[in-house]
């Protein structure tokens, strides 16, 4: 059985206010701070994936602000990992949905009750996450990431004094335009306008969307779609070429079997 002081089994979500002008407790909160601020901890809890249940979570209220104690959290890895991301850093991007909602719910609120302020603690009362009216907190989708792809389709458009670049419309139909060099764009005698190419690319990718951008060619590469006979027929008599001088059961003999 896991200890009540486990460091990742218990914490604690506290609100401070004040109501004409005294502090907020379990003995002077407002009915809608109460029951807005239980159903935010209960979010928070479950998150998207639901990991912690609610009716398992033993919950004590303590004085001094309005304090709700939650323990029996040891198995909720995902909380914890949100915890450890939230101090670290003040985008909401990388966090489960629901609890990145509820930090941007008490960031508004924070900053329309400028006394309100959001704590998550630890077992010791160490700050986890702290949400006041000078947070700023953002959901904002920055994890773009450098990559490498290939993309097919038709070359509709090539060149350009300052800027070179290749149009081309994917096999889907969407187009978009991959800057390049002169030198790329010149080398060899193929002409490449309306015709299927397959390009190399360098470019950011968005983690979340797929979104390319910062596209820029590496390599015009060689692309044979349909099946060739001729070349096909030339590959089986180079093959068989090779294996003339091979005996019928080499495999045997490579496994000890023959006699």
């Amino acid at each position: 059985m896991v200890p009540l002081m486990d460091p990742r089994n218990t914490l604690k979500f506290a609100v401070s206010d004040k109501v004409d002008g005294q502090d907020v407790g379990p003995d002077r909160v407002s009915l809608a701070l109460l029951g807005e601020f239980q159903k935010d901890v209960t979010e928070f809890l479950r998150g998207d994936n639901r990991e912690v249940d609610p009716n398992q979570v033993m919950v004590s209220i303590e004085s001094g602000s309005l304090a709700l104690v939650a323990s029996g959290l040891v198995a909720a890895a995902g909380l914890w990992r949100d915890l450890d991301h939230l101090e670290q850093s003040s985008s909401l991007f990388a966090l489960d949905s629901k609890r990145a909602a509820v930090v941007l719910r008490w960031q508004a609120a924070a900053q329309t009750h400028p006394h309100r302020k959001y704590r998550l603690l630890d077992v010791s009362d160490s700050p986890l996450l702290k949400v006041d009216n000078e947070s700023e907190f953002k959901k904002e989708n920055n994890a773009w990431v450098s990559v490498e792809k290939y993309l097919h389709g038709r070359i509709t458009d090539m060149g350009g004094q300052s800027k070179p670049n290749i149009h081309i419309q994917l096999d889907n139909g969407r187009a978009i335009r991959v800057d390049a060099s002169q030198d790329q764009l010149a080398q060899g005698d193929k002409n490449r306008m309306y015709r299927d190419e397959l390009l190399h690319i360098s470019a950011e990718e968005n983690l979340a969307t797929g979104e390319l951008r910062n596209m820029r060619l590496i390599a015009f590469e060689s692309h044979q779609p349909r099946y060739d006979e001729a070349e096909f027929q030339l590959m089986v008599e180079r093959g068989t070429r090779a294996w003339s001088n091979v005996e019928d059961d080499w495999l045997e003999s490579l496994r000890g079997n023959k006699i």
